[in-house]
């Protein structure tokens, strides 16, 4: 028997595909009661675990359990807990109501179950229309129904909110947040911090396969940094100002402008005063969960779990989180695995002198 707690524990699992190695010696436990964000972008390797955690993969390491079990032990595996890899696997020409019913008959229960999860997921009058004429968010909806079947304890959705529209995200966040809040289970996995950023309690953060960041979301939000960046008329005595004050944290940026960390608007304001020097410009620079989000994916922490908390981290994020204002492109980009060949950037075609026909060019 499972000991019915709805815990969810990932113990030192790995994974490799031949050469690859997917998921390298990750752990983190789910606690009932809270809905928790598996995050990390494409490739990261959260899929993978997902599988695992439900049995479809077999770990290379490590293993993964439900209740205190393996999902293979589970008994009546949907009656402990419903999953949504994916919003594709239906029959185009079944209703939706038939397609519960015989996922509902596979597991023991009755069709009565199957009109309450159609009306859970908001579903009840579209169940009679044949899913292959359902839109992306209506199929969401079906398969999130399908894993509610079971009435189980714990839920794993893997990037459930594809497809919903804005409402049908408010919708599904608030279901989630009410589903935890009667003391189950709630594992939902995303690509994009901001999608479950006003969902999740706590959060484990992928890249590569490996944990760089595991606890409350809560925590996280406490290692923003916000600074003053502030263009002056004489930088130099400005920072020394600063510097005799106590502000040590001074960057010097194109142009004269400064940017001081820990400090208030006022503060500096105040110090600019009493030095005689002069203030063009003011503001206060924040870094969002985004940006701290893409920090901790981009590989540049070479795959180190980190504390938020730890000065490590802060020494780290007050250097790089403002280097770029604006997000480019290959902050996006995923690095390849160790031992993987670099890809050669890709060449640019030549441009071509147009030239009118009369001076010799082609017609």
């Amino acid at each position: 028997m499972h000991d019915g707690s709805g815990r969810v524990v990932v113990q030192n699992l790995t994974k490799t595909f031949g050469q690859v190695l997917a998921v390298q010696n990750l752990s983190f436990t789910v606690e009932p009661g809270s809905v928790t964000g598996f995050l990390g972008p494409n490739g990261a390797g959260k899929t993978t675990t997902l599988r695992m955690l439900l049995g479809l993969v077999t770990p290379t390491a490590g293993h993964a359990t439900i209740n205190g079990r393996p999902f293979h032990h589970l008994g009546n595996p949907a009656r402990v807990v419903g999953a949504v890899l994916e919003a594709q696997s239906f029959h185009p020409n079944r209703t939706a109501r038939n397609h519960l019913r015989v996922y509902a008959a596979a597991i023991g229960m009755p069709d009565q179950r199957v009109e309450e999860v159609l009306h859970l997921v908001g579903l009840r009058d579209a169940a009679h229309r044949g899913v292959g004429g359902f839109s992306m968010g209506m199929r969401q909806r079906l398969a999130l129904a399908t894993a509610l079947l079971g009435d189980p304890q714990v839920l794993v959705l893997d990037e459930p909110s594809n497809g919903l529209d804005p409402e049908g995200i408010v919708w599904l966040r608030t279901f989630l947040q009410g589903f935890a809040r009667q003391g189950r289970t709630v594992l939902v996995s995303s690509h994009l911090l901001s999608e479950v950023e006003q969902t999740v309690e706590q959060v484990v953060i992928l890249s590569r396969g490996q944990t760089m960041y595991y606890g409350p979301l809560d925590q996280l939000r406490k290692a923003q940094q916000s600074r003053v960046v502030v263009r002056p008329a004489d930088a130099p005595r400005l920072t020394t100002a600063l510097e005799e004050a106590g502000h040590t944290t001074i960057e010097q940026l194109p142009e004269g402008v400064l940017a001081v960390a820990g400090v208030e608007p006022e503060q500096v304001g105040d110090l600019a005063l009493e030095a005689g020097v002069a203030i063009y410009g003011m503001h206060t620079q924040q870094a969002d969960l985004e940006q701290i989000f893409f920090q901790l994916t981009s590989g540049q922490f070479s795959g180190a779990q980190l504390n938020p908390a730890s000065p490590h981290f802060q020494q780290q994020l007050l250097h790089q989180q403002y280097q770029q204002p604006q997000y480019q492109q290959q902050q996006y980009q995923q690095q390849p695995p160790p031992g993987w060949p670099q890809q050669p950037p890709p060449q640019q075609p030549e441009q071509q002198q147009w030239q009118r026909p009369q001076d010799g060019g082609q017609q």
